[in-house]
């Protein structure tokens, strides 16, 4: 479980005006001194750092990002009883962040208290129920339980939730790689990547995707392929008697099938076929009429990138900590490709929202 960033003093910091320094209020004080504090946290000087912010909670004491901040940098320090002292009277507070409730929950769980931590989170996901890191830390502790049905549960929902919010992805992807419905994983693992581009996690989920197709592609003849990233086909009646349309289970009768017929008439997997696949795949889906069927905004974004002409860049990025040589080969040799693709996606990012959104349950 990772420690809370300094979300509130970011905003608070945002959202402020810059004043005269001849007319100084008390409050510009505070900020100043907070500013100059969390500098001296970072660096590790938290004797230094939380001296100021107990300046700055005098000046200004009914701003509540102070004694975060002093939670915080006592947190840091593993001096957790410290930093629930400062937390749990922000919890009360009619302004109360769900940030707060993560850390005095992550607290409790460091301190080896999981109990406590538990109806912690719980009790925040009472007042914050759209909150992503919340459902994070619920299904981190399912997790650690080896829950794993449990844990899915909640990050699924903080996905349905926050689909923004990254870490539901990684942990979500990560189980379902791990289980027989290895469709579940390709999906919320590139969504990932998109929403966490080009960190640790995101090399680490670029290799199990490209792994991930090469287990569960196999060429059985010359002429014959299997595919295997889905054991579920047990079919729904349940929109039939609401009048609606039998729905086929996806990723059996709509993914592998799709799938398998992108592969013709590839012979192997790296990362050149993977691209003519994916491009293919995408092509399949919508003229299928899946995309109507099924709606998937990730398909949708794919088709986004094929449109604007940087499909193979995105496919050879997306993939390519599976191949890095291949990658990297390809990268020099296709500079201008490659320059506009990074220029394309800096300005054309995956979009998420509460109406535009994937989760599994959808389907």
């Amino acid at each position: 479980m990772k420690p809370t960033l300094h979300l509130f003093i970011s905003l608070f910091l945002f959202s402020l005006r810059v004043h005269n320094l001849q007319a100084q209020s008390s409050e510009d004080k505070a900020l100043a001194k907070a500013q100059e504090a969390i500098k001296l946290v970072d660096e590790g000087k938290y004797a230094e750092g939380i001296k100021l912010l107990e300046d700055a909670q005098k000046l200004d004491p009914k701003n509540t990002t102070y004694p975060y901040e002093i939670a915080y940098a006592y947190y840091a320090q593993k001096d957790y009883k410290k930093a629930i002292k400062y937390l749990e009277p922000l919890m009360k507070q009619n302004n109360a962040k769900e940030n707060v409730y993560q850390l005095v929950g992550n607290a409790y769980d460091l301190m080896g208290n999981k109990n406590k931590a538990l109806s912690i989170y719980d009790e925040g996901l009472k007042r914050f129920p759209t909150s992503g890191s919340l459902h994070l830390e619920r299904g981190n502790m399912q997790l650690f339980k080896e829950d794993y049905d449990g844990a899915l549960a909640y990050y699924e929902k903080g996905i349905e939730v926050a689909p923004k919010f990254a870490s539901n992805y990684y942990w979500a992807s990560r189980i379902y790689w791990s289980s027989s419905e290895k469709v579940w994983g390709m999906l919320y693992g590139e969504i990932f990547i998109n929403l966490e581009p080009n960190t640790k996690r995101a090399g680490e989920i670029s290799k199990l995707l490209y792994d991930t197709y090469k287990q569960g592609i196999e060429f059985t003849s010359d002429t014959s392929m299997t595919v295997s990233f889905s054991k579920h086909a047990v079919m729904s009646v349940s929109e039939l008697e609401k009048g609606g349309a039998m729905k086929m289970p996806f990723g059996t009768f709509v993914y592998e099938v799709t799938l398998l017929t992108s592969i013709v008439p590839e012979k192997k997997i790296d990362l050149a076929s993977l691209n003519r696949i994916r491009t293919n795949f995408v092509d399949l889906y919508h003229q299928n009429k899946n995309n109507t069927k099924y709606p998937n905004v990730l398909f949708d974004y794919q088709q986004q990138v094929i449109t604007a002409g940087h499909f193979e860049a995105y496919n050879y990025w997306l993939l390519g900590k599976g191949e890095e040589a291949a990658f990297s080969q390809w990268r020099t040799e296709n500079k201008a490709k490659w320059d506009a693709f990074v220029d394309w996606f800096n300005e054309n990012k995956l979009s998420l929202n509460k109406d535009h959104k994937f989760y599994r349950q959808q389907y």
